[in-house]
């Protein structure tokens, strides 16, 4: 009862506006892409193709534009049903509420719920990949329902195993090892694993040099929230002195880290997640766009907790862009995050954040079909052609999102999402934010 999998051998954009985002953003009018199976075959003017052949469907996108899907590096998708239960709440509070009480009482078949309803929403506004930083591990029975639910969804994600913040009874190793083992066996799968654990600026070394251990010993990459304090004031310093310091590790937020710790990422082949709107609604501290671009950090964007933010890529764009102007270090007109930046961030720039460069996140011939067509003609979007790059990352809405291809399949197409139960996935969120006592007006 999941997407309808709908994938022709061969699948021609004929004629769109055209946004690749590698090396770096760049616009070609009027130009086709061809998708055979899963990949991206050919991206030109005028690719010689008989549009009558029946093995060739054509989509006409002279009034789209073209783009590869968004890559989301940091969403905690268990959360779909406590949508906007925590709008006000200062970070002690979303602690208090979301994590100390709520979290608790989820049910495997909630986290199935709220996994599905968030990843289906990632898809509805173009988001194709994610990392889903799941803390809500509770028992092997709630993962493997979170699994299941990204599965159901039809989204490339990376699932990020993670600890429940206040149940050090469920930070269990072997857990992480079944579900490395019974989860996760295909490389070529759309949903890979990642290890999340608390990490050094929360909890104790010991812990941490645990957790990234059993991470080498399953050949996870990790995932971890960072802050200066309160338990390690310098955390990637830190990871340094244990030799746990490793590429391919990828660090949330930071705000409060100084630009020292931003270089020990950089040199290590790190990368960072920030999400901006989270970031000043909690008041994380100052905006991280410019500091971590002049660090030379890999870097993507992430909505995090639908508790208190928009859970689109748009959204997170534009508080990324905007909130970068108030980065008091980014004086000189070089250093000043543009809107070419904000789109890589939320393409190319995230896909290699979780490891994923040489699949996603650009429309390079043989990276995997993972595509969003946006309305150009839409009201709050024409005419675009004067800065598509501009329009996508200040003008643009879920609501301008067409069409939604993951590895060649139309996942949404004609504004329409293809899932075939959708309103049974809604009427279960709401059932299960009203058992698990979400209040409501």
């Amino acid at each position: 009862m999941g997407i309808e999998h709908h994938r022709t051998p061969r699948l021609l954009l004929r004629g769109g506006l055209v946004i690749d985002t590698a090396p770096h953003p760049v616009v070609h009018p009027h130009t086709d892409v061809l998708v055979e199976g899963d990949r991206i075959a050919a991206v030109g003017r005028d690719l010689p193709l008989d549009d009558t052949d029946a093995g060739l469907e054509v989509i006409d996108a002279r009034t789209m534009i073209v783009l590869p899907g968004f890559v989301d590096t940091h969403r905690h998708l268990w959360q779909g049903v406590l949508r906007s239960a925590a709008v006000d709440a200062s970070l002690d509070g979303y602690f208090s509420r979301i994590l100390g009480d709520l979290a608790g009482r989820f049910t495997p078949a909630d986290v199935y719920t709220g996994n599905l309803l968030g990843a289906l929403e990632c898809l509805d506004a173009g988001v194709t990949t994610v990392q889903d930083f799941s803390h809500v591990q509770y028992s092997p029975e709630h993962t493997a329902a979170a699994v299941e639910a990204l599965r159901e969804a039809g989204i490339r994600a990376v699932f990020g195993y993670g600890y429940p913040v206040f149940d050090e009874t469920a930070r269990q190793a072997d857990w992480v090892r079944k579900a490395r083992t019974t989860h996760f066996t295909s490389r070529d799968a759309l949903v890979t694993m990642a290890l999340a654990p608390v990490g050094p600026s929360f909890t104790a070394p010991e812990a941490v040099r645990e957790d990234w251990l059993l991470a080498r010993e399953l050949g996870l990459p990790v995932a971890v929230h960072v802050s200066a304090g309160p338990v390690a004031e310098r955390p990637i310093a830190a990871l340094r002195e244990q030799g746990l310091l490793t590429a391919g590790t990828l660090y949330v937020h930071g705000n409060s880290l100084p630009d020292s710790e931003l270089r020990l990422i950089a040199e290590s082949g790190g990368a960072v997640a920030i999400t901006p709107a989270i970031e000043a609604s909690m008041r994380f501290g100052a905006p991280m766009a410019g500091r971590l671009r002049r660090a030379g950090v890999t870097t993507g964007l992430g909505a995090d907790a639908v508790t208190s933010a928009a859970g689109d890529m748009f959204s997170q764009m534009r508080a990324a862009l905007m909130s970068s102007h108030f980065d008091a270090d980014a004086g000189a007109e070089e250093s000043a995050v543009t809107a070419a930046d904000v789109l890589r961030m939320a393409t190319a720039e995230g896909a290699a954040a979780l490891g994923l460069g040489d699949e996603v996140g650009s429309l390079g011939v043989g990276k995997r079909a993972d595509l969003v067509l946006l309305r150009a003609d839409a009201l709050n979007l024409a005419p675009a052609h004067h800065d598509p790059i501009g329009a996508v990352v200040t003008a643009a809405h879920p609501g301008n999102v067409d069409t939604v291809l993951v590895a060649g399949r139309a996942v949404k197409r004609d504004g329409r999402l293809r899932y075939e139960n959708l309103g049974g996935v809604l009427a279960e969120a709401q059932r299960a934010s009203e058992r698990l006592g979400v209040t409501g007006p």
